[in-house]
């Protein structure tokens, strides 16, 4: 059975008992999953790193935790007002978590001046992003699409820096996740397909995993 609506606005989709608790298991996994890494991060071998290093994976663990937790406010919360705001949430801590994402690689490992260049273009389109979503809430939703993967894949731009600074395991988690957002996108638009939903947050989910250990392996335990 397709989503179909749950309140007089017809603003939001209505699942199945099945999808709910689907989609609390897999957010329940992703939240505990972001904290539990990002404090590991930053108290485990970030300290073994400058501030700067450290600033990079605080940047990253506050992007992980932050889009993930608000998945799970807005998703796990009844309609009404309060999920309304929480899909505005929702959809601009996407953009934080993206640039977060790229925070480490971009002024850790990718030669200066293009990582830092990238870096500062990757967070000023994502700025860009979370006033469009927070100003101008169920509008320009195909701009804010396009916003999505043009960030996601700004790296595309820096990809032969990046290989010859980075183990080819890197490059291939950061590629493979990235390629597991795009996918998991589709699921969430295809809203007649059953489960569509918690589809669409376990590619989030394996995907925020593959990037971790990206960040793990090349900066955090460099």
């Amino acid at each position: 059975m397709g989503a179909r609506s749950d309140d007089e606005t017809g603003l939001f989709p209505r699942y199945s008992a099945g999808e709910r608790a689907a989609d609390l298991v897999v957010h329940v996994l992703g939240v505990l999953g972001a904290l539990a890494g990002g404090l590991w991060l930053l108290l485990g071998p970030g300290l073994e790193h400058d501030l700067g290093t450290w600033l990079t994976l605080l940047a990253y663990a506050l992007g992980l935790s932050g889009g993930l937790g608000a998945s799970a406010a807005y998703n796990l919360t009844p309609p009404g007002r309060r999920k309304e705001l929480l899909r505005r949430l929702d959809h601009a801590m996407i953009y934080f978590l993206i640039a977060a994402s790229y925070t480490p690689f971009a002024f850790e490992r990718i030669p200066a001046p293009l990582g830092p260049w990238l870096g500062a273009g990757v967070w000023a389109a994502a700025l860009l992003g979370i006033a469009l979503k927070l100003g101008f809430p169920r509008r320009y939703e195909r701009l804010g699409l396009a916003l999505y993967l043009a960030i996601g894949w700004a790296v595309l731009l820096a990809i032969g820096p990046l290989v010859e600074s980075v183990r080819p395991v890197t490059v291939w988690l950061l590629l493979i996740g990235g390629g597991l957002y795009t996918a998991g996108s589709l699921f969430h638009n295809l809203r007649r397909l059953p489960f569509h939903n918690p589809i669409w947050h376990g590619f989030v989910l394996v995907a925020a995993v593959l990037h971790f250990l990206a960040v793990t392996l090349e900066v955090a335990l460099a």
